[in-house]
């Protein structure tokens, strides 16, 4: 992202960004609620249009719209909040749907990876199910395996264990911890600080739609170089 502006009417939700992602590194956003690191991620695969600068993937410049876009939407995946999954369809079929009908795929095929996917993130025995069946915990799995039966190159989690119950974050998180583990080039908007220091490569910290500061894990935690980061970590390490 490079120089990255963008406006909610008057509001300037970001402001000149700045920022570069290494294959295989894990950058893990945090900052206080309307810092912007929500709209940061939607913009990566344009879910919301920016009105300065410009967002390269693998050396391509992410297209406004059309065919080429949906091509380059299928490199990023990406994990919300809510789990955003088809409901009349089972496990399975979430999976499958994308890498048949865009990456055009044999279902048999699709489906294969699928079920190692499933494995892969817990959920295998639940294929046949659909999402209504699943606990909170397994359906946003089931929407991991879903991002990455496209095979993309960068994940996206927007948030991705704020509407779990506690019980069911771990889980989750675990998941997560894998794939970076694995290599897999993500960018994860969370409250999560134990994740961050686990799993980061670096922590990114917003505020006021701005990138306040960048550092690993360690220096980040341990000593944060602005009043703005200091003042959000004493105020939720403490409690």
């Amino acid at each position: 992202m490079s120089g990255v502006d963008k406006w909610f009417g008057e509001l300037h939700v970001l402001q000149d960004i700045d920022l570069t992602v290494d294959r295989g590194e894990v950058v893990v956003v945090i900052g206080p609620s309307g810092s912007g690191k929500s709209t940061l991620c939607r913009t990566i695969n344009r879910l919301e249009s920016i009105e300065n600068g410009e967002i390269t993937i693998d050396g391509e410049r992410l297209p406004e719209e059309g065919k080429e876009l949906a091509r380059l939407r299928a490199d990023v995946g990406m994990v919300f909040q809510s789990f955003n999954l088809f409901a009349h369809k089972t496990v399975l079929e979430n999976v499958t749907l994308g890498p048949i009908k865009v990456r055009k795929q044999s279902k048999a095929d699709a489906e294969k990876r699928a079920r190692e996917l499933l494995d892969r993130v817990g959920v295998g025995a639940q294929a046949d199910k659909v999402p209504a069946q699943l606990s909170g915990g397994q359906q946003q799995r089931v929407a991991i395996a879903r991002a990455l039966a496209m095979d993309p190159k960068v994940m996206l989690f927007d948030e991705p264990t704020s509407a779990l119950d506690p019980e069911m974050i771990n889980e989750v998180l675990e998941v997560m911890v894998g794939l970076a583990q694995d290599g897999m080039t993500m960018i994860v908007v969370t409250h999560e600080m134990g994740f961050a220091r686990r799993a980061a490569n670096r922590v990114v910290f917003m505020d006021g739609g701005r990138i306040v500061e960048s550092a690993t894990p360690e220096e980040f935690f341990t000593n944060p170089s602005s009043d703005r980061a200091k003042d959000f970590l004493s105020k939720i390490l403490n409690h």
